[in-house]
């Protein structure tokens, strides 16, 4: 790869949508109903000791209205689970969560949002963000990764994802309704801190990655959609994190440390009876950094279920 960021692809926009990071900052806003698509089934797995049981299940945060994803097999799984646990808690404040994005986004004596685009990119940004519809002033206040995220969650709804479509907010419902716990492995201000970790250069390029064709990040997306669908880990891994969609800082901060955080959880949480769901996004659950490999390396075995 020529450079940590020199490689990044317009297609890291939708990889978010595998990997997380994309459900708190994205706008709800309701889509035509899409065509029900028949036979989906997402990948599923269990890690068990006696007296212990773990599913994990790939998500996508953000799906077209009206997509059926729920099989037998998952319902068992939620039935058999008696908590939930999500990337993070999905009931906390819309407010608070806005909040601590402005808290950590915002920041005083910032260059125009246009001048951290490279110059011969600039035309093909404004346009962008006159299509967004975010007023260019309100980007300049704010920092790269943030600008990036809001332009990133806008053009999400321009391709008819909807987030409370998205699994989570199906798969909380479903805990909700039979009054089981939800809870988060990760803090809303834990997952805004992640980009805002990221370098000057990294983020900016994550910003330029929103310019995009709309007829190709819909293509785009559908891969990674038909991937989740039909449980492909091998066609997961290669459209949600390849070589040409994430650079190394971005995997690191996406995948790689984040995985091993929830590989240690899962060990731990093996040391206390009983049987929970953990849902993360797909692409931590497939490819050589899968938590299943760093589970795997532990000498616990992920048994695929669905």
């Amino acid at each position: 790869m020529a450079g940590i960021w020199t490689s990044l692809k317009k297609g890291a926009a939708r990889a978010l949508a595998g990997f997380g990071l994309v459900s708190v900052a994205a706008c709800t806003t309701p889509q035509p109903a899409q065509t029900r698509v028949a036979g989906p089934k997402p990948a599923l797995w269990k890690v068990a000791d006696k007296d212990t049981t773990i599913y994990l299940f790939g998500t996508l945060h953000l799906l077209p209205k009206g997509l059926q994803w729920r099989t037998p097999a998952l319902d068992a799984a939620i039935a058999a689970s008696d908590t939930l646990y999500l990337e993070t808690d999905l009931g906390g404040d819309v407010m608070a969560s806005a909040q601590t994005m402005m808290k950590l986004g915002v920041s005083p004596g910032l260059p125009p949002i246009v001048e951290r685009v490279p110059a011969e990119k600039r035309e093909a940004f404004r346009k962008a963000v006159t299509e967004a519809g975010v007023p260019e002033q309100a980007l300049d206040r704010m920092e790269t990764w943030a600008a990036a995220l809001t332009l990133l969650a806008l053009n999400f709804r321009k391709m008819g994802l909807d987030p409370e479509a998205g699994v989570e907010r199906g798969l909380a419902s479903s805990y909700n309704g039979t009054r089981k716990p939800v809870r988060g492995l990760e803090t809303v201000e834990q997952q805004f801190g992640y980009f805002d970790s990221l370098s000057e250069p990294a983020q900016r390029a994550l910003l330029v990655s929103m310019i995009d064709d709309p007829a190709e990040a819909r293509a785009e997306f559908q891969a990674m959609l038909n991937a989740w669908k039909s449980g492909d880990t091998d066609a997961i891994a290669r459209t949600f994190d390849s070589e040409t969609t994430l650079s190394p800082e971005l995997r690191d901060v996406l995948m790689k440390k984040r995985n091993a955080a929830w590989a240690e959880w899962v060990a731990k949480r093996l040391g206390q009876p009983g049987t929970v769901m953990v849902a993360v996004g797909a692409g931590h659950l497939a490819g050589k950094d899968s938590v299943q490999r760093l589970l795997q390396a532990r000498g616990l075995r992920a048994t695929r279920v669905q």
